[in-house]
Parts: structure tokens; C-alpha cells; sequence
């Protein structure tokens, strides 16, 4: 198989050897729905589920805006794959290609190091999972969603689509026909968790669809940081990754949800992300896109009770046939919520970034605040940069705030820093990771070193 030189320098773009104990064929049909649903062992509640959410997806159009989604053939895809037959209580019990994966991209020491609990899904399901035992003893759950919903069906028949309904967009309905894996968190009430979780998503196969099922529920007074980080080998086919991420935000608690995604540039990443915020509580969402050929994610939040606060803080890389459609929604249905988003894109090497925000400020939501600051730094002149903010205000007592700015690499700051030694490409870089400082800053250390490793990485070769 013969890769493309626009891909072959992707450093988590190596494959494994694929020994699945299950693959279905290709194309999704009430037939694979059921297969998937009989494999898991699901209750009629989620198999019903499914197939209703099925019949939408098949209804439902591509949308006709952000990334060109032409060349997906819904049926060359594989929509589940299992590599092993239940995931693993020890590192050591993991099928050894499974292992030596996660062991290149730093799972293990990263569990040692820094984390509460790590979830590691390899292709449709979730391998190995652990949590410290500390907060188990506290009341929080920290599983795949798969296994949620055997063990605790009450809670997730509850909170499951409710906040994304299949009907939202064509790809939350094929999500919702042929989810697998995910994560499920669960954080009682006044439980403050001190160290992140992480889930970890690798695509291992080739013409891949990977449909992760995130939820997550913070209980008045609580507070979680959840971080989840993505990568693929390199095909020439593509693959597609559509996931959907549904977290509530309860009276005064505090979810903050990272994400490095770093998907090789064959996959389609096409991401549904959605938090409901009562009274008091506070949203945080860390957006760092830096893979995949098309990208279209718009983490958004419903601001429900007064006082409710939420952030999205982005940062979206494009190079060489790339397309970074990103943004952010934030919706003021109570009075004196507030929100801020702060957007930092940068293309190079005929890439594209575009910014697609909406704000929306409901009637009764009196005394609303929100900022939005959309900053793009172009490297050539090959390269793109569009902006697509929509502002909808229906309550006049009211403080919107929007800025935006456009910038090229300055060539004075690249003359200053080559004069004092340093060498163009390096002088480069440091700009990029000034220009990102703002959202990298919030991220974990670990987190922001990697970030910045990877930066230089895809400036690699970027000023001549």
C-alpha cells in the first residue's frame, strides 16, 4: 500500500497488525444494527433505539456547509470491528499488538504518573480501563458506556440522547445507530476529583467507522476534568470517526473536557459535543485539532440556570489538504450567564481553517454576557482562513463582545529572532507557540509539552 507524502511524516501513523475476534461487513443496515445490538447483549430499550435512530439517519441529508464530505461511501465502511473478547483488568492481559500500540503513544506512564483513571478503546470498544481505587470508594463511575448500560441502565436511560437526539444532524443519527464504546462518567454529589480521567481512541483499521458514545454527569457541587486524546494509522482509504458527547452540568459543579485529537489525515472527524449548565455550574471546553483530512466539531453549551458560565478555548491546525471547520455555540436561555470563546486557527501549506460560532441569547436571559475572539495566523500564501460568526440577541439588556484579527507570519519578528542566532523554521515555531500560549496555558503539563512537540512537528519544513 502506497502512502501519500503529504502524510508519511505523521508519527502515530503506524498500523498493527489487525486480529480481531469479531469484524461485521461493510455497510449499515437494520441487519448490522441488530448484529451490533445482539453482540452486546443490549436491553429492547437501546436496540429500539437504535433502529429508530437508523431510520433518521437514512432521512436525514449531508450537510451542504463546512468540509466537502463527498467522497464518504457510508457503505465501504466497517461500522465494528472487536479486537478482543472483553476489556482487560491488567495492562499485561492485552493482546500483545494491542499493547505495544499504547505503549508507543505513552497510555501506561501516563496512567502512573498523573491520572485518576484511564480507558484505552481500540477500534469499536473499549480494551482496558482502570480507576483509582480511592475514588470508587467516593461513589464515581468511570466505565465504557457499554458497559454502563448493563450495570447501570436507571442512570443512562435517563441522560442517553437526551441532549442530542438523533434527529440534531446526519451523523448524531449514525452514531446513535451504530454507537459502540465510549466513556461514562458519573460524579456524585460533592465529589471533587482531583486528577483527570483519560480516554484514549485508536483506529487500527482500515476503512473504519468508529462511533464512540460519551456521557457524563456531574452532580450538584462536583467537579471532573476529563481529557480524551485520538490517533490513526495512515491508509490511503478513509475512515470516519463521528462521536457524539453529551455532559451535565449540575447545580455548581465543574466539568472542564480536553481533547488532543490528532487523527491521521484519513480520517473524517465529524464530532457532535453538547453540555447542559444549571444554576452556578461551569462548562470548560479545551479544543486542540491538529489531525484528520476534515474536521467539523462545534462544542456548545446550553446555559439552563442563572449564573451558569461557559468556555470553549481552540486551537485548529491545517496544512497540506486539510480542512480545520471548527468552532463553538453558546446558547443564554437564563439571565446573568455568561460565556467566552477564544479561538486561535492557523494554516499553512494550502490549508484551511474556518471559525463557525454561533451565540444565541434567548428572551429572559437579562443581563447575559459573552466574548468571542477569533484570531487566524496564516503562514503562506497558499493557505485559507474564513470566519463564520452568527449572533442572535432577543433580550436588549445584554454585553456581547466579538473581535477577530487575520495575521501573516511577520517577517520583521522572523528577521529579529534569526538575527539574534535562531534559525528560521525555529523562529517559526516560537511564534506559532506564542500565538497559541492563550489556550495552550490551560491545558495540563504533560499535555502542553506534548502540544507543542507536535506544533513543531507540523512546522517542520514550513519556512523555507
Amino acid at each position: 500500500m502506497k502512502i501519500p507524502k503529504s502524510l508519511d511524516n505523521y508519527q502515530y501513523g503506524f498500523a498493527m497488525p489487525s486480529k480481531p475476534v469479531f469484524k461485521s461487513k461493510k455497510g449499515l443496515s437494520e441487519k448490522r444494527v441488530l448484529e451490533i445490538s445482539s453482540l452486546k447483549g443490549e436491553p429492547d430499550w437501546m436496540k429500539d433505539f437504535r433502529l429508530r435512530s437508523l431510520q433518521i439517519f437514512q432521512k436525514k441529508k449531508m450537510p451542504r456547509w463546512g468540509g466537502d464530505l463527498a467522497k464518504i461511501n457510508f457503505n465501504e465502511i466497517v461500522y465494528f470491528s472487536r479486537a478482543t473478547e472483553g476489556s482487560s483488568p491488567t495492562w499485561q492481559d492485552l493482546p500483545p499488538e494491542i499493547r505495544k500500540t499504547y505503549e508507543k503513544i505513552g497510555i501506561p506512564q501516563a496512567e502512573k504518573d498523573f491520572l485518576s483513571g484511564v480507558s484505552a478503546q481500540y477500534d469499536s470498544e473499549v480494551v482496558y480501563e482502570s480507576i483509582q481505587k480511592e475514588l470508587t470508594k467516593q461513589g464515581v463511575i468511570f466505565c465504557d458506556t457499554d458497559t454502563a448500560v448493563k450495570k447501570y441502565p436507571d442512570i443512562v436511560r435517563q441522560y442517553f440522547g437526551t441532549l442530542i437526539p438523533a434527529s440534531d444532524n446526519k451523523f448524531a443519527a449514525l452514531n446513535s445507530a451504530a454507537w459502540s464504546g465510549g466513556s461514562f462518567v458519573y460524579v456524585p454529589k460533592g465529589v471533587k476529583v482531583v486528577l483527570p480521567l483519560q480516554a484514549y481512541f485508536r483506529i487500527n483499521s482500515q476503512n473504519f467507522g468508529q462511533f464512540e458514545r460519551t456521557l457524563i454527569i456531574a452532580e450538584p457541587n462536583s467537579e471532573i476534568h476529563y481529557i480524551e486524546g485520538c490517533t490513526a494509522p495512515i491508509y490511503s482509504a478513509k475512515s470516519l470517526h463521528a462521536a457524539v458527547v453529551e455532559i451535565f452540568v449540575k447545580k455548581g459543579a465543574r466539568v472542564r473536557y480536553t481533547t488532543v485529537q490528532n487523527w491521521s489525515k484519513n480520517v473524517y472527524n465529524l464530532v457532535t459535543k453538547r453540555a447542559r449548565v444549571d444554576q452556578d455550574g461551569i462548562m470548560e471546553w479545551i479544543d486542540c485539532n491538529l489531525g484528520s483530512a476534515i474536521t467539523m466539531k462545534y462544542p456548545s453549551c446550553y446555559l439552563m440556570g442563572k449564573r451558569a458560565r461557559g468556555e470553549v478555548l481552540s486551537i485548529a491546525l491545517a496544512g497540506q489538504n486539510q480542512h480545520q471547520d471548527a468552532g463553538a455555540k453558546m446558547l443564554h436561555f437564563a439571565p446573568k450567564t455568561s460565556s467566552r470563546i477564544i479561538s486561535k486557527s492557523i494554516s499553512k501549506q494550502g490549508g484551511r481553517t474556518s471559525y463557525r460560532g454561533l451565540v444565541q441569547v434567548f428572551p429572559g436571559a437579562k443581563n447575559a454576557s459573552s466574548f468571542v475572539s477569533c484570531d487566524a495566523l496564516i503562514l503562506d500564501e497558499k493557505s485559507r482562513s474564513d470566519t463564520y460568526p452568527v449572533l442572535r440577541i432577543k433580550e436588549k439588556d445584554v454585553q456581547i463582545q466579538h473581535e477577530a484579527t487575520v495575521e501573516r507570519l511577520g517577517e520583521e519578528k522572523l528577521f529579529y529572532l534569526n538575527s539574534r542566532g535562531i534559525n528560521k523554521e525555529d523562529a517559526a515555531s516560537l511564534l506559532v507557540n506564542g500565538f497559541i500560549e492563550p489556550v495552550a496555558k490551560e491545558i495540563p503539563l504533560e499535555y502542553a509539552v506534548e502540544l507543542n512537540r507536535l506544533i513543531n512537528l507540523e512546522m517542520k519544513g514550513t519556512v523555507g
